[in-house]
């Protein structure tokens, strides 16, 4: 007998295991309200985000800020959705 429903269930589909704390990098220009803004997206997906757990990290020539945040993982879904509105803000170059 075999089992359809491991096929049928996004969730098998995913090496995460809801809920989960994920770390997501985010690199920006250095600017004065970077950190505030991916912050303030973090909340608007994560509840229980954690700004206190942000860490930076400057590129070699200040330029750039690296910004990781750790966000409560629900669902893919929400990961998407974070990534989507992480990529499409206009100070943030790349999400890992």
């Amino acid at each position: 007998m075999s089992d359809t429903s491991a096929s049928t269930d996004p969730r098998k589909d995913s090496l995460i295991e809801y809920p989960s704390l994920f770390p997501i990098k985010v690199m920006g220009l250095h600017a004065d309200d970077l950190v505030h803004n991916i912050t303030q997206l973090a909340k608007e997906f994560d509840p229980f985000f954690d700004a206190t757990t942000v860490e930076l990290r400057p590129s070699s020539t200040g330029k750039y800020l690296g910004v990781t945040i750790t966000v409560t993982a629900s669902s893919r879904e929400q990961l998407d959705d974070l990534y989507r509105a992480l990529t499409s803000h206009p100070m943030v170059k790349v999400v890992l």
